[in-house]
């Protein structure tokens, strides 16, 4: 009697059996009260297939796997009585040329540790979960509700983050190390999420992750399944939420890994001008299949049902959606209507964000997409992909040519920071400033920025308070919020002894007071997506390079006016517009002392004055300082 029934290859053949997870790879289980191991997996070029492991010695003939019903579907199951839990294992696939193939389980849950490649028997359905709290509250929040929430994303590659120095094992964090340190950090600076690079398993440390081999195991480099249920269960406890990384745009070339799995192409389309990205040298998933479009989902769906994820950031969606991404002409072969867009790569998307959106309306989708393709946040009825949100490429590329700029030259450039509000409802959109700013020769934050060493800080300060204003939600790399001063290598932890320079420590506090303000005010997060949340006071001062807006809640009773000053020249005769004959209170001052500054006693509030400035029936005067910012609450009730 087989495990994998004929229902079982039905919907897999259908691309919508959502507990395939639960069926193929290596799991615990009793046959005829003998306990041991069911193996099933899908090959259906192979003229034979062996599963080989410590169980059985490595011995090639001793656990012959037999086809299901029906055969064609080429599912090869075998029960191995005695295999345990820890044991390493492979398949031998006999191609119909009659090469041996040594493979990785592509459902293993968990894998040996690089630079070895078995995968290993474990059981990931039995950790004693403590989050209901936080589970619940999720569960409750729609999609609708999920834009209105706050989100403000540390962005982690857990290897580099800290490390233990002098050990052999690379000195890595293990997830339950992370567990204590990363969480309580991220929680003392404010954050509400953590997102993850490089999770599911991966041969080479140099590709951050990103060149994925096992789309079903949190990779062994911090430790075991169960570890990394326990750093989730921690982060929800603390009230942080969990982002990965999910990688379903191309896989390596790896002989243990998906490519040509059976002897032939199978998980990749058969012909390389749509199977290869020929700048990465790696294969594309062949979403015209609903076998590998159910193994995608699976794995979604796995991250999220058994490890309580709270969202996937969807790596290199623009490189799904054309098929001539990175591709001369001639290198690729159009749709049947001749044009460039993937049809079966947008259908994919459809799919897989209306099932998770609609099981999990508190699960964020997240489009890391760079083009301006329409609607990747739309409603899949309206052809929209039905992500929940989408990078915003355009401004950071805009906010850092803008930000390397001598300020001389910023006033010539004043559009590239005012050009994102023109467009910011057209989707949901989270700012972003990750890893992929900060390697490769494109400097850290930090050395991005013009000026002598003190003008470098206090420009980048100027420029997280543009951010953190700005509408949309935000994320950031590790190590940018104290100003790492060095380009980020996966190979060696963050600077943190720069915290003992007096300049990195005032970032630090910096970013830890906008975080916070973030957090407290609603009108920095609940209408993101609309210009009823946000509204220019001055965009057009571009000779002084001054920006100055209004961010407003709902119900007009918490609202935030933000002044920055791009330049060194101070402005004591500053006066800014207001909407009302109000008091305005000062809740954030760049020249703080505890920011580096020399003020300690400046005013808290200003009252209007009926002064017309900025188009505005009222003003109230602000000394602004050179690099100045300055963040005043008020209420229009």
């Amino acid at each position: 009697m087989y495990q994998f029934t004929e229902t079982d290859c039905y919907y897999f053949g259908q691309a919508t059996h959502y507990d395939i997870y639960k069926k193929m790879g290596a799991h615990l289980c009793k046959v005829n009260s003998e306990q041991g191991v069911c193996f099933d997996v899908w090959a259906p070029h192979a003229k034979e297939v062996y599963v080989i492991g410590e169980f059985n010695g490595w011995d090639e003939n001793a656990n012959p796997m037999s086809r299901v019903k029906p055969e064609e579907m080429g599912v090869y199951e075998a029960f191995v009585p005695g295999a345990e839990k820890g044991q390493m294992y492979k398949y031998l696939i006999i191609s119909e040329s009659g090469e041996r193939l040594y493979k990785a389980d592509p459902y293993a849950n968990y894998a040996e540790l690089r630079p070895g490649t078995a995968s290993v028997i474990t059981d990931i359905g039995h950790f004693k979960w403590t989050d209901n709290a936080w589970m619940k509250k999720r569960a409750s929040i729609s999609q609708e509700e999920l834009i209105e929430q706050p989100m403000a994303i540390y962005e982690c590659h857990p290897g580099s983050w800290m490390r233990h120095p002098g050990r052999a094992d690379d000195g890595f964090y293990t997830y339950r190390d992370l567990a204590k340190s990363l969480v309580s950090y991220v929680v003392e600076m404010g954050y509400t999420h953590i997102e993850l690079m490089g999770i599911s398993e991966y041969p080479f440390d140099g590709s951050w992750g990103y060149q994925v081999t096992g789309y079903y195991a949190p990779t062994s480099r911090y430790g075991t399944p169960e570890d990394f249920a326990y750093f989730i269960n921690e982060c929800h406890k603390k009230k942080i939420g969990v982002i990965l990384d999910w990688v379903p745009a191309h896989f390596p070339k790896d002989a243990h890994g998906l490519a040509d799995f059976d002897g032939k192409p199978l998980y990749e389309y058969a012909d390389p001008k749509k199977g290869e990205h020929p700048d990465w040298g790696t294969k594309i998933f062949d979403y015209g299949k609903n076998e590998v479009k159910n193994f995608l989902i699976g794995s979604a769906l796995m991250w999220i049902e058994n490890y309580h994820i709270d969202g996937l950031r969807v790596d290199a969606v623009a490189s799904m959606l054309y098929l001539n991404y990175g591709k001369e002409d001639g290198q690729w072969i159009p749709n049947k209507y001749g044009g460039k867009e993937n049809l079966e790569a947008i259908e994919f998307f459809k799919h897989i964000n209306t099932l998770i959106t609609g099981r999990y309306p508190g699960v964020s989708m997240i489009a890391e997409e760079s083009t301006a393709w329409p609607n990747v946040t739309g409603p899949a009825e309206k052809d929209g992909l039905n992500f929940t949100y989408k990078w915003n490429m355009g401004w950071m590329h805009d906010f850092i040519d803008y930000m390397k700029l001598d300020p001389y030259f910023r006033k010539n450039n004043h559009n590239k920071m005012t050009f994102a509000m023109s467009y910011n409802h057209a989707e949901n959109y989270i700012l972003v400033l990750s890893h992929d700013e900060v390697v490769h020769l494109k400097c850290s934050m930090l050395r991005k920025m013009s000026g002598l060493e003190g003008d470098k800080f206090k420009n980048l300060m100027a420029g997280y308070a543009f951010m953190m204003g700005h509408s949309g939600k935000k994320l950031l790399f590790m190590g940018q919020e104290f100003a790492q001063a060095e380009e980020w290598s996966e190979a060696r932890e963050l600077d943190w002894y720069l915290l003992d320079n007096p300049n990195h420590k005032k970032v630090q506090n910096w970013m830890k007071e906008l975080l916070h303000i973030y957090k407290r005010n609603r009108c920095m997060y609940e209408l993101d997506c609309s210009w009823k949340g946000f509204e220019w006071i001055n965009a057009d001062d571009c000779d002084r390079s001054i920006f100055s807006f209004i961010r407003k809640s709902k119900d007009g009773k918490n609202n935030l006016i933000f002044v920055i000053n791009f330049t060194p020249v101070e402005r004591p005769d500053y006066r800014v517009g207001v909407p009302m004959k109000k008091t305005y209170k000062l809740i954030l001052n760049s020249e703080d002392v505890k920011f580096g500054g020399s003020e300690e006693n400046r005013p808290v509030n200003y009252k209007a004055e009926e002064i017309e400035c900025d188009g505005q029936k009222y003003s109230i005067a602000y000394p602004l300082p050179a690099f100045g910012v300055a963040v005043f609450r008020f209420s229009y009730v």
